[in-house]
């Protein structure tokens, strides 16, 4: 049977068919839907952790346990997971396991576009990119047999046009595997007398491993209509040089990347006049090859920086451009992404903006689009907020620093930067915006929803308790909806000398609300009007940012999109008129 897949419902479908027990993951774009996708599938225990780290680390005890296992998490996250990464590149596996990363070039979601292939030569393991939904299924199964034959985790590869781009992939059944028998290692804990015995077998892998890259079908050779050019590539950048090219060259297609195949490399290179690179992001394939002495063209014409198409490898390598149409940009209206209409994060920074000498420090959120001066990345809001304040402090500046992030955000890495500040007896105010769930990535669950991935009930982890547990004297909970009380709350929360937890409880306006929240929220949605003749076209409901508001140039009035407006009424607070009702009064 053949279906059209996502990268991503692909690589589930892999993991399914492949034997996999166990999955884990945090959500984050591109790599969402492959959990999202594995749950579906009831013979695979998955699960949303706090984290990447503690998702890969959960992953690690499967695999040691004897199941086949696997994490996802997006490029960043990477990162926080690079600490058990690095040693588990020591210790080996026992089941077989796959650590997905989802890189994002071109920036569609992320705040850097860093390339993850460095990863899997910096902690010596196999590295797999597959670049349709096809080989993304079933390059899972002979990944999991590679890290159980090389005894090394596999970095599987993928990047958001393959892991979002649907192709043809033909099914399998699944292949149940035995749960491997538990025996105790030395390798599982590789204390430094142990790591020792344990780099030796590492670097004795990666001998192995390049010998394997040079022989598998993972990396071939398809010879063109004349061997003028050879290009090498993989993941979705051969899929661009093969609409650019055709047949007219010849490519060396890697699916295996590290070690990369330099043998085949080489053989292919003397067969051929010119040797192109064509990949992603840095130069990790071209690099390894000049290095080896091999000449090639690579990044000297092919950019650096963003995602790949082939209209730019056409117009980089053969300097063609495709013909567009001719428009008058000036006007076509800037649209940059903001918070919906109904966000409940909108009231809060509509009250924080307005107060001088506030340095907002954020990270990755839906609050992202809102106005900050700050943000580096998950569970920095917090730190970043405590280390300012403490140099405003003694630089007599008098600014206080108010350190914003989610609820899912506060359970991913931002209970450490609570405490940092606590323990530093920091006189910074900390906002946790709770919308009742991890909204940016599309409504995952939490460890505050009381709902896990399978959507069975779960223990609800109270934020305001945890902030009290970790020593916080000053905690309150407001209605971000109700400007007064934000208002009220902030000056609560800088008033005083030592740390201080607001927190902001509302759900997200696209959620879908479950019993739980309708005992305590209630049934709140509504539509808002514009009274046209109390309208006076003052603009301070537009200042809001919601865009269910359209402010007519013509007749100087506002008017309600009333397909987006939830009547969160805070337009209504802000004008001065009152001229903002809601619909059937």
């Amino acid at each position: 049977m053949k279906q059209l897949m996502t990268g991503n419902e692909a690589v589930a479908r892999g993991a399914w068919e492949c034997g996999v027990h166990f999955a884990s993951a945090y959500p984050g774009t591109p790599s969402t839907e492959i959990l999202e996708n594995i749950a579906t599938y009831k013979e695979i225990y998955s699960e949303w952790a706090p984290n990447e780290k503690v998702a890969l680390e959960a992953a690690i005890g499967a695999s040691f346990a004897g199941g086949r296992a696997l994490a996802a998490m997006k490029h960043v996250g990477l990162n926080v997971a690079a600490d058990p990464l690095f040693t588990l590149g020591y210790t080996g596996v026992n089941g077989g396991l796959i650590v997905v990363s989802c890189d994002d070039p071109g920036l569609h979601s992320s705040q850097d576009e860093q390339d993850n292939r460095h990863y899997a030569r910096a902690a010596k393991i196999g590295m797999i990119e597959p670049s349709n939904s096809q080989e993304a299924k079933d390059m899972v199964r002979i990944a999991m047999e590679i890290s159980e034959e090389f005894d090394t985790p596999i970095l599987f590869r993928m990047t958001t046009r393959v892991c979002h781009s649907k192709s043809v992939v033909e099914l399998g059944e699944r292949e149940e595997r035995d749960i491997i028998p538990y025996v105790k290692k030395d390798k599982f804990n590789p204390v430094p007398a142990i790591s020792r015995v344990l780099h030796t077998k590492v670097e004795e892998r990666i001998r192995k491993l390049e010998e394997f890259s040079n022989k598998t079908e993972l990396n071939y050779i398809e010879w063109g209509k004349d061997l003028k050019i050879g290009i090498v590539s993989a993941s979705v950048a051969y899929q661009y040089a093969k609409e650019v090219f055709g047949d007219s060259v010849s490519y060396l297609k890697l699916g295996f990347t590290y070690p990369l195949p330099m043998a085949k490399i080489r053989e292919f290179a003397s067969q051929v006049e010119q040797l192109i690179v064509v990949e992603e992001l840095d130069p990790f394939i071209e690099d390894a090859i000049k290095a080896a002495g091999i000449p090639c063209i690579g990044k000297e014409k092919i950019p650096i920086e963003g995602e790949l198409n082939p209209d730019i490898v056409r117009k980089a390598l053969l300097g063609v451009e495709n013909e567009t149409i001719e428009f008058d940009s000036s006007v076509v209206a800037k649209r940059p992404p903001v918070l919906c209409a109904g966000c409940p994060h909108r009231g809060f920074f509509h009250e924080l903006v307005k107060l001088k000498d506030v340095i907002i420090t954020s990270d990755i959120g839906c609050y992202g689009l809102a106005p900050k001066d700050i943000a580096i990345c998950m569970g920095g809001g917090f730190s970043v907020a405590h280390g300012a304040q403490k140099v405003f402090n003694m630089a007599g500046t008098g600014k206080r620093c108010v350190g914003v992030m989610g609820d899912s955000t506060f359970f991913h890495s931002g209970m450490t930067s609570m405490l940092e500040a606590v323990y530093n007896n920091s006189n910074v105010l900390l906002v946790v915006l709770d919308n009742r769930i991890t909204g940016m990535t599309g409504h995952q669950q939490n460890p505050g929803t009381g709902r896990t991935l399978s959507e069975e009930p779960a223990n609800i982890t109270d934020v305001a308790e945890i902030a009290k547990a970790l020593g916080v004297k000053h905690v309150k909970t407001i209605n971000p909806l109700k400007l007064d009380e934000v208002k009220e709350g902030i000056k609560w929360g800088l008033g005083f000398d030592t740390p201080a937890v607001l927190i902001t409880r509302w759900p997200c306006a696209l959620k879908k609300l479950t019993e739980e929240d309708r005992k305590e929220f209630g049934d709140y949605k509504a539509v808002n009007k514009v009274e046209e003749d109390k309208c006076i076209g003052c603009k301070m409901c537009i200042k809001t940012g919601c865009p269910a508001l359209e402010y007519h140039s013509d007749t100087k009035k506002v008017t309600i999109d009333r397909n987006q407006c939830l009547g969160c009424d805070v337009c209504a607070q802000v004008c001065p008129k009152k001229a903002i009702v809601r619909e059937g009064k």
